[in-house]
């Protein structure tokens, strides 16, 4: 068993016993987790519960924690970014894993199961706008694993392709890319997969450009001819990869599903999203509590 005491200044817990940035307490986290970007779309989720034990909120982070179909779930926010994905990964692993109030890790750890529902947009003529999309693969041109010592057999055997990547896209930096879990992939394997580009940002990073001037003008033409030994991308959105890299250093099954609201490459957007939205959220909560 790791013996490390975390720090107060390193593992910072409030005074009512609750995680930093969450303001959770270790008994209002599930074992199952549905983590969203927008903190509006926590309640669209927890009103299918049974029964919410508890709601709460701190910054952006929305928590509602509760039962649908006898399955205790957490649907949590994390605002957009892999900058808060790595917050909210950090301390939803604390919540399980260290005891807070002795600072030591648990002698047991526990593998939670946490399930992204989020939009996205395509950029691959086999991923139109209304479907909906699992992430196998998560690519990350966001920076966020160069602070890591982020080394896995699953990142490994993608090396090669993000060396290409990088030089495709003229990157001063080399991307990173993870793996869905593989136990959450077959569950969710009637779902159109893919190979998901984690984007540090909506527009420039994503080949928008309004007044200020994006650098590369040929970034969505880049973006959808990169191929390397059959791997290609598939859509875009700003926090997967982030998520699979963390899920895979703290030890917990991660999958990060997409409703497919655009299509870049010909400038289509769906024209009922809430709608489509609403499919993947019920999709989900149906598969969890089986």
């Amino acid at each position: 068993m790791n013996s490390t005491i975390y720090l107060p200044s390193e593992l910072i817990v409030n005074s009512d016993g609750s995680i930093y940035h969450l303001g959770l307490r270790p008994e209002q986290l599930a074992d199952t987790v549905i983590v969203v970007g927008d903190p509006e779309r926590v309640p669209m989720i927890s009103r299918y519960f049974e029964h919410v034990e508890y709601r709460l909120h701190k910054r952006e982070f929305v928590t509602h924690t509760g039962t649908y179909r006898d399955t205790r779930m957490t649907v949590i926010s994390s605002g957009m970014g892999t900058d808060n994905v790595e917050i909210l990964m950090t301390e939803l692993d604390a919540l399980a894993n260290i005891d807070l109030e002795k600072r030591l890790p648990k002698s047991s750890p526990k593998r939670l199961r946490i399930v992204r529902v989020g939009t996205s947009g395509s950029i691959h003529a086999g991923v139109p706008v209304g479907s909906l999309l699992a992430s196998a693969v998560g690519v990350g041109i966001d920076t966020l694993m160069c602070f890591y010592d982020y080394d896995t057999p699953q990142e490994q055997g993608l090396k090669a392709a993000m060396q290409q990547l990088k030089q495709h896209l003229s990157l001063p930096f080399e991307p990173y890319a993870a793996t869905a879990s593989p136990k959450l992939r077959e569950l969710f394997s009637d779902l159109l997969q893919g190979v998901t580009l984690t984007c540090p940002g909506f527009y420039a990073p994503q080949g928008r450009e309004l007044r200020a001037p994006a650098r590369l003008k040929d970034w969505l033409q880049r973006l959808q001819s990169f191929e390397y030994e059959g791997l290609r991308l598939t859509n875009l959105e700003m926090e997967t990869a982030g998520y699979y890299a963390m899920a895979h250093m703290l030890g917990h099954d991660m999958i990060s599903l997409n409703a497919i609201l655009a299509d870049r490459i010909n400038g289509i957007f769906a024209a009922k999203p809430q709608e489509l939205v609403e499919e993947l959220i019920v999709y989900t909560l149906n598969k969890l509590a089986t």
